[in-house]
């Protein structure tokens, strides 16, 4: 039996270039995926109870921490996520389920 974790990556977003953010959005679920991410939550309905208001939230299952951090890393991300830098302002985390 394995002792590894899965793990959720979690992200809070403004978008301020909705153009650019559709091109980050677009590559981005393919590389996740390529990485046994599984998406949860993508900009569906919330209620924010406290901390800052993001009006865009992400939730993605990895099969582990590693996996969600070579992702992040990755050359296909890394190629998205520039069209998100000075297109939105974000919060990202991952986080080890229980």
């Amino acid at each position: 039996m394995s002792d590894t974790k899965s793990a959720l990556w979690i992200a809070h977003v403004k978008v301020t270039d909705a153009e650019a953010y559709g091109k980050y959005a677009a590559a981005a679920g393919p590389a996740i995926a390529k990485h046994g991410g599984v998406f949860l939550a993508r900009g569906g309905r919330y209620v924010q109870l406290e901390g800052n208001d993001r009006p865009r939230n992400v939730v993605a299952r990895f099969p582990s921490l590693e996996a969600a951090v070579e992702c992040y890393n990755s050359a296909e991300y890394q190629a998205a996520l520039a069209h998100a830098k000075g297109a939105s302002e974000r919060d990202l985390m991952v986080v080890e389920e229980a």
